[in-house]
């Protein structure tokens, strides 16, 4: 628990010093400006699209724990998903998101190696759906970002991605005699697992579609966001440079992504020429938003009896809370 502690503290930390370097280089007052500007219609549009960022999301864990086996009524499935958002964007705890949604699917009667498997892969199968997308459509805006070694980035990380499946799917091929050991053996279903998801020709194409659409959906809603704003971002624009930021807030080093989601935004736009001050605005009310959108899983959470984080905790390492 003091190491979990210190962890936050760590994120809070990061978190605070990377927004503290960006406030420092831009002006505020007109990046709140261009916050507070934007129109009512493409703000609802925007905050319409976050919420089917997260119905996509629930559907793609549900392909994948439907490969592995028996699993929840996709309406629980969605309320599971929804509650981990809230304790993702809203709920400055040491348990994220992901921990929850194991222990919850696990509660709602699924084993829980599966249920631990189901989150992480369907995790595995977004980033990968992530890189895969930006290395196909780099090429479009080559022209606008310039060659050199960033254009080999995505492409050489869609080989990282291939290969690092391959190999947790090879991960039961170990020695016999490291067996006896718990974490062996729980690679070792984490690699049946894989394979039922990621060498099935239709359940693989199932999983990436469907997390490929998401990430398309949520650059449309940043492209909704820059036309509110009056930001000159074309759709191709957010489709290649959106991704990557969603890369960079997945780093489990700041809390909700909070500064490492403005940084990235102001790196990945400014190779299209979008000043700070605009990137920083569309960033920060991304994230306004996805906290707005989170909150149906907070209702969920309060009438299931508000599940404690030292629960979760206790139930992802075998100790009492």
């Amino acid at each position: 628990m003091r190491k979990k502690t210190l962890m936050f503290a760590v994120k809070a930390a990061l978190t605070a010093a990377l927004i503290g370097w960006l406030v420092s280089r831009i002006d505020v007052s007109a990046t709140w400006q261009r916050v507070a500007g934007v129109s009512g219609g493409m703000l609802l549009a925007a905050t319409g699209l976050l919420l089917a960022q997260g119905v996509l999301g629930a559907v793609r864990w549900m392909v994948v724990q439907r490969a592995l086996g028996p699993t929840l009524p996709f309406r629980r499935v969605l309320a599971i998903y929804f509650t981990g958002l809230f304790f993702n964007q809203v709920l400055p705890s040491s348990v994220g998101g992901d921990p929850v949604r194991m222990y919850l699917t696990h509660r709602g009667g699924l084993p829980l190696a599966r249920a631990v498997n189901g989150v992480m892969l369907e995790r595995v199968a977004t980033v990968a759906a992530l890189v895969f997308m930006v290395a196909l459509l780099q090429p479009l805006i080559l022209d606008r970002i310039g060659g050199g070694l960033k254009a080999w980035v995505f492409p050489l990380l869609s080989l990282t991605a291939v290969g690092g499946i391959g190999v947790v799917c090879l991960l039961d091929r170990l020695p016999e005699r490291l067996g006896k050991w718990r974490a062996v053996r729980a690679l070792a279903y984490l690699a049946t697992d894989t394979r039922r998801v990621f060498l099935s020709p239709p359940r693989a194409l199932a999983v990436l579609g469907i997390a490929a659409v998401g990430h398309a959906n949520l650059s449309m809603a940043v492209w909704v966001m820059a036309q509110g704003m009056d930001v000159g971002l074309t759709v191709t624009d957010c489709l290649v440079l959106v991704p990557p930021v969603i890369l960079a807030t997945t780093l489990p080093i700041s809390i909700a992504g909070w500064g490492v989601r403005e940084g990235a935004m102001v790196a990945a736009l400014s190779t299209v020429g979008v000043a700070p001050e605009a990137s920083v605005a569309l960033s920060v009310l991304l994230g306004l938003l996805a906290i707005v959108t989170s909150l149906p899983g907070g209702l969920v959470w309060v009438l299931g009896g508000g599940v404690k984080p030292a629960e979760v905790e206790a139930a992802m390492t075998g100790d009492d809370p």
